[in-house]
């Protein structure tokens, strides 16, 4: 004979699990419980509404970075250029940062479509000082050259001495600016030499 706080817990757990229709009860001898394998609400039709994630495409590993695609160069025509880059150029990183800005934003509010923003790699020089009593150089100061690239399509020749001469008025003081056409060299320009790895590589082939 089972006490009373079992045998009411037995029944709860029996009218409970008949209620939700997918656990089935047997009570033997020595009161076990067996739990049944069908599951009815797998067949009703409203099973899986929902789930969007299988109608995603599968996500990339942000720790694995792939191989930069080239790009086609996109030919000029008779009214409109090709690929321009517009490269701006200086030692202050942060009138840098801002004129690249400036210019991208022009180029938004214009209608005027922007392929790529990227930055080049930062050239470092340094600058060595010759004692007036002495024959030792020592390194006097180091200078770090920061590059901007913002490469637009579809420019026009009629609106393009406009773009060039509001982006010379508005040009900061210490930054260069270069318009020039994209070229294959442009594009290797944007990775590092490594010569190691080139001097390994040609020793091997």
């Amino acid at each position: 004979m089972l006490p009373v706080r079992s045998q009411a817990f037995i029944k709860h757990t029996l009218s409970v699990c008949r209620f939700a229709g997918c656990w089935q009860f047997q009570h033997s001898g020595s009161d076990v419980l067996k739990q049944s394998s069908t599951r009815h609400y797998r067949s009703q039709p409203t099973h899986g509404i929902g789930r969007y994630r299988h109608l995603l495409p599968p996500e990339k590993d942000p720790k694995k970075k792939g191989k930069l695609a080239t790009k086609e160069i996109k030919p000029k025509s008779d009214c409109e250029y090709g690929f321009v880059n517009l490269q701006v150029s200086g030692y202050n990183m942060t009138l840098v940062e801002h004129f690249t800005q400036y210019i991208h934003n022009f180029c938004n509010r214009y209608s005027i479509k922007v392929e790529e923003s990227y930055a080049n790699p930062t050239k470092t020089t340094e600058v060595m000082l010759l004692p007036e009593h002495g024959n030792k150089m020592f390194v006097d100061s180091v200078l770090t050259f920061h590059e901007r690239i913002v490469q637009v399509s579809g420019l026009s020749s009629t609106f393009s001495p406009i773009l060039i001469e509001v982006l010379l008025m508005n040009q900061p003081e210490g930054v260069n600016l270069l318009v020039k056409e994209h070229t294959e060299a442009d594009y290797q320009s944007r990775f590092k030499s490594r010569p190691d790895l080139e001097n390994l590589m040609a020793s091997i082939n």
